[in-house]
């Protein structure tokens, strides 16, 4: 959101998680992961997670010689997941290392408003507030314009985080299911994800399935779905066999709290609705139907 604040000169590090836009790819990255997930496929990375978590270990490792060239005066960092992207832990030693000692600020957003609200937070802090406004007054309007349009129907939709083990997409995902115009099930809108059974799924049995695991792009999902789709238990529910399986580029729209979460909600509102919303423009190659 710094990018659409008109700072993207000032930003002067980066995670490893920070790819959008291009520019942001070639900042100094003052964070990486302790281990490399690409090489791993779902199960094996929450195992690996779960076993850092547990033995105490680092997920993410910071780059000191790189933090201090870049000695920035302000860190934007989150507090909603200690294992999507450096937590408060790492941000406490950040600071540790600098001697300039910032200004923090720790975002921790559950739903659309507070992904506006968070905006306009990070804009006072960079004397960014009409910009800040400007730009919080057009998501608005694109959030509008999908609430208010009548729906004929709402079908039940399940969004997953993760396939293996399955887990619920929570936090602001609920919420946006329902203005999209579905029912949004398992999961509670404003709550963590969270680890979930495939009795929970069987029993919701939803009219549309969308996959979006956490960081995942299309083709990395769709690798993981070819071992998800041989099992029969997944056969038999009723979004697979009508042919109602999505998966969306969950690391650019749904993953990350942003101005592109309301891209994220336009996409969902296509799924959910798509003679409805077939005008509604979307990037290309956001989302793809699997079809058996």
């Amino acid at each position: 959101m710094l990018y659409e604040l008109g700072v993207g000169n000032q930003i002067v590090g980066v995670t490893h998680e920070c790819n959008f836009p291009d520019d942001a790819k070639r900042k100094p990255r003052v964070i990486h992961s302790s281990f490399d997930p690409q090489k791993m496929d779902s199960k094996e990375i929450d195992r690996k997670v779960v076993e850092l978590v547990q033995t105490g270990k680092e997920i993410y490792v910071i780059d000191e010689k790189i933090l201090k060239e870049a000695n920035p005066d302000l860190i934007v960092a989150q507090g909603l997941c200690e294992v999507c992207s450096p937590f408060t832990k790492e941000v406490n030693r950040a600071v540790s290392i600098l001697n300039n000692k910032p200004e923090v600020i720790i975002l921790d957003p559950h739903d659309l408003d507070d992904i506006l609200t968070n905006i306009l937070e990070i804009a006072k802090q960079i004397d960014k507030t009409k910009e800040a406004q400007r730009l919080i007054d057009l998501l608005q309007k694109r959030i509008e314009y999908v609430k208010n349009k009548l729906k004929k129907s709402k079908p039940k939709v399940l969004c997953i985080e993760w396939i293996d083990p399955f887990f619920t997409a929570g936090h602001w995902i609920p919420k946006m299911v329902e203005i999209a115009g579905g029912i949004n099930g398992v999961s509670v809108a404003g709550d963590s994800s969270k680890r979930m059974a495939f009795w929970e799924i069987s029993r919701f049995d939803p009219d549309i399935l969308v996959l979006m695991p956490c960081g995942f792009g299309i083709n990395r999902t769709l690798e993981e779905y070819r071992k998800l789709q041989e099992t029969e238990e997944w056969k038999s529910l009723r979004a697979v066999q009508n042919d109602q399986v999505y998966v969306v580029d969950a690391n650019s729209y749904f993953s990350k709290p942003s101005p592109r979460t309301i891209t994220g909600l336009e996409i969902l509102a296509k799924i959910i609705h798509p003679d409805m919303f077939e005008s509604l423009e979307t990037p290309k190659d956001s989302f793809v139907q699997i079809k058996s």
